[in-house]
């Protein structure tokens, strides 16, 4: 499988959502396409599962019009929307007819998808009685039933509570050893957990495409941090003036230091600390979070 999005645009009444936007995706990644709210992360989804067109700009898998190959694929929107009268049995016998399904294939299909996703036993239940995560699920065993080669999920995790969270995300994790996925979220701490590739977006351009190992090396390279007890002015003019020091950034109780040569500088810096008498209650080396790095990358 071969997913190509080629700079694409999308505007609304003057509007432009993305903008000139390109990637590929290949089979067997799990990519998480990162972005703060606004960013253009849905809007981008709906075109590459065919849900709306792209003002210009083409989508293609595997070198078709991605609208002649739409079957092949799974798309979870953020808000699932089910008949909350129908069963969770019956939900997915209507998407599997939507999908062209036929009733000896569904028949098979449907009691395999609901274990798949942790629902047998619920397969009478009536949606309305389900939790968040629980639709959730239902609502990734309704995008996986015709076995697609991609799946699409927009937001999977983020409505849930921390039980539903965990039960999508392991979930995830499963899926994506049978099947290539992209998702959305803006939650780092989940795409670093189950992604292996990192799409960054603002304000509908794409301003990474990287590995989570890439983008802590790239941003944490040669820095030093410093958390002390108190601040200490001194101490750190001293250390503005030793050449070794490239820069030094102070939030709180927090020192970040930016250094040519961290072998040397991080021993001068500790000798200086101490014959300033500084509390130094926790010293690191290169060790920007992934939070920290794309609020870096997102807001400035």
């Amino acid at each position: 499988m071969k997913l190509q999005i080629k700079n694409v645009t999308k505007q609304f009444k003057g509007k432009t959502a993305v903008h000139e936007f390109s990637m590929e995706l290949q089979s067997g990644q799990c990519v998480g396409l990162i972005g703060p709210n606004g960013a253009g992360k849905s809007t981008l989804l709906k075109m590459i599962a065919n849900i709306i067109d792209p003002t210009s700009g083409e989508v293609l898998l595997n070198g078709q019009k991605i609208s002649l190959r739409k079957k092949e694929i799974g798309y979870l929107p953020q808000y699932p929307n089910f008949f909350n009268w129908m069963t969770a049995k019956e939900t997915l016998r209507f998407m599997g007819q939507l999908s062209g399904l036929t009733e000896e294939q569904l028949v098979k299909a449907i009691p395999e998808m609901l274990s798949k996703v942790g629902l047998a036993k619920e397969e009478n239940s009536k949606v309305g009685t389900f939790s968040g995560g629980m639709k959730q699920r239902l609502g990734i065993a309704q995008a996986l039933l015709h076995k697609p080669v991609l799946i699409i999920m927009d937001e999977p995790v983020s409505a849930l509570d921390p039980i539903g969270r965990r039960e999508v995300l392991n979930l995830i994790e499963e899926i994506k050893q049978e099947t290539t996925v992209l998702l959305s979220t803006h939650i780092l701490t989940d795409a670093e957990e189950i992604c292996e590739r990192f799409i960054i977006i603002k304000d509908g351009e794409k301003i990474k495409d990287t590995t989570i190992a890439n983008l802590l090396r790239e941003n944490n390279e040669n820095q030093l941090y410093f958390e002390i007890g108190q601040k200490n002015e001194e101490w750190l003019k001293e250390m503005e003036s030793l050449q070794c020091v490239k820069g030094i950034e102070v939030i709180g109780n927090r020192v970040k230091v930016s250094a040519d040569n961290l072998d040397l500088t991080k021993n001068i810096l500790i000798r200086t600390a101490l014959d300033h008498h500084v509390d130094i209650t926790k010293f690191e080396i290169n060790s920007d979070s992934l939070e920290e790095i794309f609020l870096k990358l997102v807001v400035e």
